[in-house]
């Protein structure tokens, strides 16, 4: 597997993007509430993006229609921007990426929808929990299976299942590129260096792992309709850990 190591010039601007991306996350924070749309919330990325000087990374590719995949409930990842009204209880994933002159920042959160249940509010704790866990592994001479271990770690511990099909990834001048990251060991021991550049994104459920795709051929589901959180940053790789691109 050939992984591409970034000069510093080039994590430099996945840094731009990366700062744009939390730009769009932290206005999400601001207007996901009961009575919006996930188009309105589509719309105003967008706006975000483009006012940074970037283009909207998931705009169009593989004909995605939407700047933001607006995953509601017991939808996982991929979700179509809607005319779908949040109400209260709901939990949204919001996954987004822009690009700045060529490089990617792309990076997901979920946000809940007015007044939340305890297992929804839990399931969100821990989600971001096991990204940051994750995280702390992201070090030069570490494996990629330590990182995908302390994923996995975290949802054992408190009973969460993981969804097993998607995973992070590399990320550089294309959204997807060389490793593929589980989110449980697979005995990968892909050697981490500096300068590779890895989105991790666990996804956990407080059901069962098993998914289905629906028939926009994007939307990922759980098949028991549980709720599902996401949680995803792009990160360069360093000696002494993690160098989080995707924050303000």
């Amino acid at each position: 597997m050939s992984v591409k190591r970034k000069s510093g010039y080039e994590i430099k601007l996945m840094r731009e993007a990366g700062k744009v991306v939390a730009l769009v996350h932290s206005e999400m924070k601001k207007i996901v509430k009961p009575g919006v749309t996930t188009k309105y919330l589509n719309d105003i990325a967008y706006q975000v993006i483009k006012d940074n000087k970037c283009d909207p990374t998931f705009l169009g590719y593989n004909g995605f229609p939407a700047t933001i995949c607006a995953s509601v409930n017991e939808e996982v990842v991929h979700g179509f921007p809607s005319d779908r009204i949040l109400k209260d209880g709901d939990i949204i994933s919001i996954d987004v990426g822009a690009t700045y002159r060529g490089y990617v920042g792309d990076s997901a959160w979920t946000y809940p929808v007015g007044e939340i249940s305890q297992d929804c509010k839990k399931l969100l704790e821990i989600t971001e929990k096991s990204l940051y866990a994750g995280l702390s592994k992201l070090k030069s001479g570490n494996i990629l299976d330590d990182v995908s271990g302390a994923v996995e770690d975290v949802a054992n511990e408190y009973h969460y299942s993981i969804i097993r099909h998607y995973g992070g990834h590399g990320v550089g001048q294309n959204m997807h590129e060389e490793p593929f990251v589980f989110n449980y060991r697979t005995n990968n021991n892909l050697l981490l260096k500096t300068g590779m550049t890895i989105a991790v994104e666990p996804m956990l459920t407080l059901g069962g792992d098993d998914v289905e795709v629906l028939g926009d051929n994007w939307t990922v589901v759980t098949k028991d309709k549980s709720f599902a959180a996401h949680f995803e940053h792009t990160c360069a790789v360093t000696e002494s850990g993690a160098d989080i691109l995707t924050k303000l």
